[in-house]
């Protein structure tokens, strides 16, 4: 399974937009970045499907490009007059060579799911390997209304529970990819958000 973060180079603010190419092409969230759809191409001309983590403005504000460029199914949590698809909580789906479990993972987002292998995850802003408040474990914002940082501790808890022992590939909605003891990174965001100081403090 080859994994491209096709935000990766953007000037402008944007989640993480992965491409994952196998036995079905998948986009992992559609982003903010005018240009998404061209990127896309630089590596194939087909998708199968897009798949949203949740739908903050920096995940889905290219949807609707993508959808029409690609005229692929569009999966998510959450309602969207452009889901095809609903994926709840234990369902599963095929994203490039693997079968991927969505996991519900709300408090950063109401309609939040992370999705899980047994060698990746594709996170979304639950948690992170790094990002501009911690270089190694870090976890979403909750000081946004509607947000709530003992779910997102709950959700965490969620994703360790369920998580295979092989998972070494950490794809996030925001900072680097992380491969290795991913384990160990999320219990680490996990600790911190148990803190329940502020992320970024004044």
């Amino acid at each position: 399974m080859h994994v491209i973060n096709i935000t990766e180079d953007a000037e402008v603010f944007t989640a993480n937009v992965y491409l994952v190419v196998g036995d079905r092409t998948v986009l992992v969230d559609a982003g903010a970045m005018e240009g998404v759809v061209e990127a896309v191409r630089e590596h194939t001309d087909h998708l199968d499907a897009v798949v949203l983590t949740h739908q903050h403005g920096d995940h889905v504000a290219q949807l609707a490009d993508v959808l029409s460029a690609f005229d692929c199914e569009c999966y998510a949590y959450g309602e969207h007059e452009l889901r095809t698809n609903h994926l709840d909580d234990g369902e599963t789906i095929q994203i490039g060579d693997e079968t991927f479990e969505a996991i519900y993972t709300p408090g950063h987002a109401a309609d939040h799911i992370a999705l899980v292998s047994d060698s990746t995850i594709f996170s979304g802003d639950v948690v992170v390997h790094n990002d501009a408040a911690f270089d190694y474990g870090s976890f979403g914002r909750t000081d946004m209304p509607g947000q709530s940082r003992e779910r997102l501790i709950e959700s965490i808890k969620e994703i360790l529970d369920r998580l295979p022992e092989g998972v070494e590939h950490l794809y996030a909605g925001h900072g680097n990819a992380f491969h290795g003891d991913v384990r160990d990174v999320i219990e680490t965001a996990l600790s911190r958000a148990e803190q329940r100081t502020s992320k970024y403090p004044e």
